[in-house]
Parts: structure tokens; sequence; C-alpha cells
């Protein structure tokens, strides 16, 4: 009887470590990717900041997208329209505005060069 307890006391002293390793790990995750919209706040900052919290624009600016087989998930892209530019993420296999990954605001969708990104 006293092996079983003490097992199952080393057992639970190892899942709470294991669970307690987890969710520091995911919290430093969502920490060091967390860019966060304020109303008034500067689009291309926001871009900005957001390319830097990701390791940087992965294709730079461009007028074109680069060619399909060598973009990984994850990638971005700043692209330039006649309009102006717009920050692209490469999310579930194809090129979406930033804006429509992260969801910050309605409005970053009308801004410069987004809403003729796939003219």
């Amino acid at each position: 009887m006293r092996s079983i307890f003490i097992l199952i006391l080393v057992l639970f002293a190892i899942s709470s470590k294991v669970v307690a390793s987890e969710n520091e790990s995911t919290k430093l995750t969502v920490d060091r990717n967390e860019v966060v919209w304020t109303p008034g706040m500067n689009v291309e900052t926001l871009w900005l900041n957001y390319s830097i919290s990701k390791g940087g624009l992965t294709w730079g600016e461009s007028t074109v997208y680069p060619e399909y087989a060598k973009v990984k998930e994850g990638d971005t892209l700043l692209i330039q329209t006649h309009q102006g530019s717009c920050l692209m993420e490469f999310f579930h296999s194809r090129w979406r505005r930033a804006n429509d990954v992260k969801r910050w605001d309605d409005s970053i969708n009308t801004y410069g060069g987004c809403p003729n990104v796939f003219d």
C-alpha cells in the first residue's frame, strides 16, 4: 500500500512539472509574437513591429509575389501596388493580408495598397 502511495506522489510531481513547463513555454511564445493594434496607431509601424516579431520581412518589399514553391508558412512580404503597400503573410498555403491573419482592425484592409493586393 505504501509503495502505491509513493508511486502516485511521484507521478503527480512529474505531471505537475510537465504542465508547468508547457504553460511557461506557451506564455513565452505568445509574449514574443504579440503585437497589439491601438486605434490611431500608424499602420506601417504596426506592420514593422509585427514583421520584426516574426524575424523580419522574409521576402522584403516587392511589386511581385515570390515563386510559390519557395514560400513557406508564416513568410511575410511587403507588397507594393500603385495605391501603396500592404503587409502580406503566407498562411494556410496562400498569401493573405497580415490583417486577415491577425485581425487587428477592419480599417487596416482599406489602408494603402491593401484593397488592391489581389488585383
